[in-house]
C-alpha cells in the first residue's frame, strides 16, 4: 500500500491519508478483509504522529470503510464501496454537464465531441 502525503499542500494530513485509502479500496488494492496496519506502524511509516492515523480510522470507520476489533487490528469493510462509486460517478457526470454546456455555448456539436473525448481517452489509456 502506498501512500504520498504533502507537507506543503493546503488539504490537512489526514484527509490526504484517508482520501488515499479511500481510492485504495476503491481501485479494489485492497479488498474486504484485508489488514491495514497498526496505528503506530502506519504513523511511523508516514512519519506523521499516531493521532493523525487515529483520526484517519475513526473517521474511516465511522464512514463504514474499515472495522476495528480490539486486540486484532483494522481491517477494510467493503460496505461503502458502492455509495463511493456513486458518489464518483456523480462528480464525474456533474463536470460532463459543464462540458456538454460549454461545448453547446461554443457550438460544438455532439459528434464533435465524442470525438475529442474519445481521441483523448484512448491517449490517456497509452
Amino acid at each position: 500500500m502506498k501512500i504520498l502525503i504533502s507537507n506543503i499542500s493546503n488539504i490537512p494530513l489526514y484527509q490526504q491519508i484517508k482520501d488515499q485509502l479511500k481510492d485504495i479500496i476503491f481501485k479494489g488494492e485492497m479488498s474486504e478483509g484485508d489488514p491495514l496496519p497498526s496505528i503506530r506502524n502506519f504513523a511511523t511509516d508516514l512519519k506523521v504522529s499516531v493521532l493523525t492515523i487515529r483520526r484517519v480510522y475513526n473517521e474511516l470507520e465511522q464512514e463504514g470503510f474499515i472495522t476495528s476489533q480490539v486486540g486484532i487490528g483494522t481491517f477494510i469493510s467493503a460496505g461503502k464501496l458502492e455509495l463511493l462509486r456513486d458518489s464518483k460517478r456523480r462528480i464525474v457526470e456533474q463536470k460532463m454537464q459543464d462540458l456538454i454546456q460549454t461545448a453547446k455555448t461554443l457550438k460544438i456539436s455532439k459528434e464533435e465531441l465524442n470525438e475529442m473525448m474519445n481521441i483523448l481517452y484512448e491517449e490517456d489509456e497509452q
